[in-house]
């Protein structure tokens, strides 16, 4: 359709190797294990740390607002009526207020998972699954759409509306 669309993740990744993301992230997490000697990020580390509920809320409240930044400079570098963002965690961090229209992509969760697989060759499928589990309901992200794209092998192929 031509609508340009943000990917939230990739461009949260990208985050990391910005100057000024780095120096103010020093600053929110000195935490040494995180830091190499040369100074740049231990992803390493950093990923680890997930597994800690509390670090990765405390990561989120501070990552989330430099990636809404980055979109809305992105958007208003776009020369069309309309933008999208893509995104898993719209609703649990609290960001719809940032979108006119929500649209959730529904499929099966084992399709949802080989698909995730798919792009992301380093996950296992019991990584995908505990981040699944911090995300809210694929049952509750659906009802709250305004739209939902149902794609997959066990869904016939379509878009529902819903009236929000």
């Amino acid at each position: 359709m031509g609508i340009p669309v943000y990917y939230a993740d990739e461009e949260a990744k990208k985050l990391y190797c910005r100057p000024d993301f780095l120096s103010e992230m020093r600053e929110s997490f000195p935490e040494a294990h995180l830091w190499l000697p040369d100074g740049s990020l231990n992803m390493a580390e950093l990923a680890k740390s997930f597994a800690d509920e509390v670090f990765l809320q405390r990561l989120s409240r501070f990552v989330h607002p430099f990636v809404m930044r980055d979109f809305e400079s992105w958007a208003a570098r776009q020369n069309t009526p309309s933008v999208m963002m893509e995104s898993a965690i719209l609703f649990e961090y609290d960001l719809v207020s940032y979108f006119d229209k929500i649209i959730v992509a529904d499929a099966p969760e084992a399709l949802r998972i080989k698909r995730i697989l798919a792009r992301n060759p380093h996950l296992t499928e019991a990584d995908i699954r505990q981040r699944m589990s911090r995300q809210m309901s694929q049952e509750e992200k659906c009802s709250r759409a305004d739209l939902v794209v149902c794609t997959g092998e066990t869904y016939r192929e379509g878009i529902v509306i819903h009236n929000s």
